[in-house]
């Protein structure tokens, strides 16, 4: 693939520049590139399907940037060109976008998002009734925007305005009245103060659509309107603006919980009544906890970067197994699909960034759907006198954590990458104090049993990094264990050490 098609490619999604004016990022998600996007997909929806273009209905839906409805307009023509029956759903969720598939038996949906990206960047993303695409499928629609392939122009295709939104929120509030099965069955929130932080993007609707027709005071909410320009803080629950945002939300109104979302709802976090987040390891913590209630001895499918407590609460006080995977939320879902279909139990995959993905929600990473798990419980424990933070009091959280990333200034920069980590793992392996973990699935990770810590050096998935994840029990530990590590590193000449010489000192 050229360099021009190949720089679409993030991961599982199309991801590119769709507002001009920001420096050095030239436009190039223009209405042609969007639309050659479009048709190409339709292309490959057609090989999968078997059926014709025309024959063809899918759904289309945005988040609230800027140029989404741009983008939008450019993709429901170009499926309409082609003869497709396209429902075109306005202001979306990315969950949504696969559920619509399976409410209104399409063949598949897009999704016009770029997640937590900033104001000027947009993409695509695409789902069947199977679930998300993967990068192999990404890659084969680019290159059939490369090779100039498309179904032909037949006319005769359609667009119908659709509020999926509206359905999708009533079955969320259907989930929430079964799973507390209040003596007020249609109001089961009452008396629960829940405050919301959507960040302008679009989970606004997860107060008014869903929280408070159920009867939360939904009062202190913050940001619920949609804005594309993100002029209060960027909509992800990673960041620490936006957790001190939320965090800032409950204290001032007095909540019983506070939630927010990333831009496009796929991503989740919460904030109990004392402020504290429930973020990271620790939401990883409470989705196993709750994952784990009806599937005793399950496995729970992580990224790579979970911490050491985070293990020993999941199979020391859940009883469950940890099994740590790669980074990537579709790495961490597909490798819970497939363990399961090897006949091994796993209810949950779910990334420290918030992406969690429940078997009973068709694996599904969705924001909106942990949140309302988490709300779920918050209501059975009320009603016995118990909070949530009780359900994770035993989980052993770091005192120090950092994470450092190298630039890899060698040409081909994963074969570079590859033989730095093949050789840390020998030079780990020759020093009897380093433990190498048996479970190094992504890069080497290596824990220290003075500084109570671990490294995990690995390779980016996608571009010239290596980041290096470092966590300690102990003052001053990820220091020491950066400087053993450092020892190592100094021989790498290829690798860019600013970050890690700043951090020792």
């Amino acid at each position: 693939m050229d360099k021009f098609w190949k720089s679409f490619k993030s991961g599982t999604d199309i991801r590119g520049v769709a507002v001009d004016g920001v420096e050095g990022e030239p436009l190039n998600l223009t209405d042609e590139v969007v639309g050659k996007m479009a048709k190409a997909f339709l292309l490959w929806l057609s090989q999968r399907t078997g059926k014709q273009p025309c024959e063809l209905k899918v759904a289309v839906g945005h988040d609230s940037r800027i140029s989404a409805d741009r983008i939008r307009s450019a993709v429901v023509s170009a499926m309409a060109a082609c003869g497709a029956k396209v429902l075109d759903c306005g202001l979306s969720s990315t969950p949504s976008m696969f559920m619509i598939t399976l409410d209104k038996q399409l063949d598949g949906s897009v999704q016009i998002t770029a997640s937590h990206h900033p104001y000027h960047r947009n993409g695509l993303k695409f789902f069947t009734p199977a679930g998300g695409l993967d990068g192999c499928d990404i890659e084969a629609i680019l290159g059939f925007c490369e090779e100039g392939r498309s179904p032909e122009a037949v006319g005769g295709g359609s667009s119908e305005s659709i509020d999926y939104m509206k359905e999708y929120a009533a079955h969320l509030r259907d989930i929430i009245r079964k799973g507390i099965a209040a003596e007020n069955y249609d109001r089961p929130l009452e008396g629960l103060h829940i405050v919301v932080d959507a960040g302008n993007g679009a989970g606004g609707f997860y107060a008014y659509d869903v929280l408070e027709p159920l009867g939360a005071d939904i009062s202190g909410s913050v940001f619920l309107e949609p804005d594309g320009m993100f002029p209060n803080h960027i909509p992800n629950p990673e960041n620490k603006e936006a957790m001190k945002s939320i965090c800032g939300a409950v204290l001032r109104s007095h909540a019983d919980l506070g939630v927010i979302f990333d831009t496009d709802v796929d991503r989740g976090g919460a904030v109990d009544s004392l402020g504290a987040e429930i973020n990271r390891n620790r939401l990883v913590a409470l989705a196993s906890v709750i994952a784990l209630e009806n599937c005793p001895g399950g496995t729970i499918v992580t990224d790579s970067t979970t911490s050491a407590g985070l293990r020993k609460f999941i199979e020391g006080t859940l009883g469950g197994v940890h099994y740590r995977y790669r980074r990537g939320y579709r790495n961490v879902i597909n490798r819970a699909v497939e363990l399961n279909e090897q006949g091994i139990d796993c209810p949950l995959a779910i990334e420290t960034s918030g992406h969690a993905a429940l078997r009973e929600n068709y694996f599904l990473d969705d924001g909106a759907y942990l949140v309302t798990m988490i709300i779920i419980k918050m209501a059975q424990l009320r009603a016995r006198g118990e909070s949530l933070a009780m359900l994770t009091a035993e989980l052993e959280e770091p005192l120090e954590e950092q994470e450092l990333r190298f630039r890899i200034k060698a040409e081909d920069f994963r074969e570079y990458g590859e033989q730095v980590l093949s050789d840390l793992e020998k030079y780990a392996a020759a020093h009897g104090e380093w433990i190498i973990a048996d479970d190094n699935r992504e890069g080497i990770r290596v824990s220290f049993e003075d500084e109570q810590g671990w490294f995990l050096l690995r390779l980016s998935v996608h571009d010239p990094i290596m980041p290096l994840n470092l966590e300690s029990m102990k003052q001053g530990g990820c220091r020491a264990i950066a400087m053993r590590l450092y020892e190592f590193l100094k021989g790498c000449g290829s690798l860019d050490l600013t970050a890690i010489e700043k951090f020792i000192g």
